[in-house]
């Protein structure tokens, strides 16, 4: 099955990418998915580990199941003051 996956911040500048679409096996969870980009995209890794998630605009936990044309975000953390 197909997802896509929209990159902003840090995610954007270390991909290089707006977005891509990954092909992924039916029922493959989001850490499933985030080894996957961890493997092709090393770099992430400390972002990686404080971003929260999003499936089509709502916010869900790494276990989540993605399904066909999902949309997946990586919401790195926000700082400020």
């Amino acid at each position: 099955m197909k997802i896509r996956i929209r990159y902003f911040a840090s995610f954007r500048e270390i991909t290089g990418l707006n977005e891509e679409i990954l092909v992924v096996q039916e029922g493959t969870t989001i850490a499933k998915v985030r080894e996957m980009l961890l493997d092709r995209y090393p770099r992430l890794q400390p972002i990686m580990e404080r971003s929260v998630c999003a499936v089509n605009r709502g916010y869900v936990a790494a276990e989540t199941r993605l399904h066909e044309d999902d949309e997946l975000v990586f919401i790195p953390p926000m700082g400020g003051g």
